[in-house]
């Protein structure tokens, strides 16, 4: 009989799949055994090829590093965007019939990130990263967001947000002869060499590009350019107007709850840039002075496993 239970050891696996890198994790009942992070395993912005082979790299590491079959794995979480997407579901089960034992849960990535902060309680959260959007979760579990809409239409405060609105914002300034010293870190960041590179490249490429200006925005506003800085403000206030949209949503859904949910954030955008966070948090205070936001980003992947160790399906 000690013999068998002793066999029967439960392995856990949890998967985060953002949209630049996915986080692997394995564990059992009370520990984690190893975790690795690789490239994207999202098909909607990967090759397939590419993304296969991401997962495969993620489950031959961590048989490596933990020494454990993930044959013997009970349960599975992963955590992604684009779920609506019947061809992404179809591919990450093929995934994990191919190279992992047990069942699937599969979940959007703001569901782990939620759970990673509230573990199936009530609470908003805040993601702000290659996207943006913002979900809450009422004491019965019933689920609002806002937010998320994509790059083209939507994902206000997220990183390509923020470099787009700072390269209008110079050719604003540029306009109204403004003082700002945005432009040339802009030009470099793409190695470009004249204003009018910039309306040419900026004008024909996707909105996603436009991320790779967060880092110079960041650096202008630190050197007090007021137009970066301005950028950096407006992307925390768009935040809060999605967070106070949930909150509203949320208190029509449960009238009989007094009390506010506490805001968690998740994504690079809120995790790294003070500013962000700091304009969100004291927008939502001119609404709630009491209300209380996290300052550390949630680590997502443990939703994942909270939900891979719980589930009863």
């Amino acid at each position: 009989m000690n013999n068998a239970t002793h066999h029967q050891h439960k392995y856990y696996l949890a998967v985060d799949a953002g949209g630049t890198k996915a986080e692997f994790l394995l564990a059992d009942e009370s520990a984690e055994l190893a975790r690795v992070r690789v490239g994207s395993i999202k098909i909607l912005n990967t090759p397939a090829e590419v993304a296969a082979e991401n997962f495969a790299q993620a489950t031959r590491q961590l048989e490596k590093l933990s020494g454990v079959s993930l044959a013997q794995v009970r349960r599975t979480c992963i955590g992604s965007a684009g779920l609506r997407a019947p061809s992404v579901v179809s591919w990450l089960r093929e995934q994990h019939t191919k190279r992992i034992g047990g069942e699937l849960i599969l979940c959007g990535d703001e569901e782990i990130a939620l759970d990673a902060a509230f573990q199936g309680g009530r609470g908003v959260l805040a993601l702000a990263g290659t996207g943006s959007n913002v979900v809450g979760r009422t004491a019965d579990g019933r689920r609002t967001s806002a937010g998320g809409w994509g790059p083209v239409i939507g994902d206000e405060g997220s990183g390509h947000w923020i470099g787009l609105e700072a390269v209008r914002a110079l050719f604003r300034a540029i306009d109204e002869r403004r003082e700002t010293i945005l432009e040339q870190p802009i030009l470099k960041t793409w190695g470009l060499a004249s204003r009018e590179q910039l309306v040419q490249v900026g004008n024909s490429v996707g909105p996603l590009k436009f991320a790779e200006f967060t880092h110079a925005v960041v650096e202008c506003a630190s050197q007090g350019d007021a137009i970066a800085s301005e950028v950096l403000r407006s992307a925390g206030e768009e935040m809060a107007r999605f967070v106070a949209v949930v909150i509203r949503h949320m208190q029509e859904l449960e009238p009989e709850e007094s009390a506010l949910p506490e805001v968690a954030i998740a994504g690079s955008i809120l995790h790294n840039i003070p500013a962000v966070h700091a304009a969100m948090t004291s927008a939502l205070r001119r609404s709630w002075p009491t209300i209380v936001v996290h300052t550390e980003a949630v680590d997502a992947v443990l939703g994942a496993l909270w939900r891979a160790r719980t589930s009863t399906h």
